[in-house]
């Protein structure tokens, strides 16, 4: 984690499992003899404001928009990238669950191919459809803000990657529950 990680006010970063939020304002407290430092975070599409305390930040999983090497990583896994699911739902879902809550891009893709994956086998329950969701949606939105274009870019570019390997890019439409 980037515990030693330091942001700045307008820094475009990714809080884990809500996506990608500005930094809008850094602000003291004063807690009796100590002084703790915040980031104000407002998370880009939900409008949502988080404070998270300066400590906090790598524990949490904050860190920075993904950068073109890593981007190129996770479009060669998604095409070609060996993808393992646990065969029982409760072991599956909680690996899923805490691949999320890592808040890295690289462990969203492995949770999106994954579920596509099974996908293609049987039809997904309730909760999984909606990690499906979520996972679509971050990885989405993280990679067209880092490359500062369109989202629909990012899903034909996405599409491509995991056609390579007979998976589909699910529309938005399709995972509403």
């Amino acid at each position: 984690m980037n515990t030693g990680q330091v942001f700045h006010i307008g820094d475009k970063v990714v809080y884990p499992n809500h996506g990608v939020g500005i930094i809008e304002q850094i602000s003291s407290r004063t807690n009796g003899s100590t002084v703790d430092k915040f980031y104000l975070l407002k998370i880009a599409n939900s409008g949502l404001k988080v404070m998270i305390p300066f400590q906090n930040a790598g524990s949490v999983g904050m860190r920075p928009v993904v950068r073109n090497g890593e981007i190129q990583k996770i479009v060669d896994y998604l095409s070609a990238g060996e993808c393992i699911n646990a065969a029982d739902w409760k072991d599956r879902f909680k690996e899923n669950s805490e691949r999320m809550r890592t808040g890295t891009l690289a462990e969203v893709a492995t949770v999106l191919k994954s579920l596509l994956i099974l996908a293609q086998a049987k039809s997904l329950s309730f909760r999984e459809k909606k990690m499906l969701e979520r996972a679509r949606y971050l990885l989405v939105s993280e990679l067209a803000i880092s490359r500062n274009c369109d989202e629909s870019v990012i899903e034909q570019a996405l599409t491509g990657a995991l056609t390579k390997c007979n998976l589909r890019l699910p529309d938005i439409s399709e995972l509403a529950v």
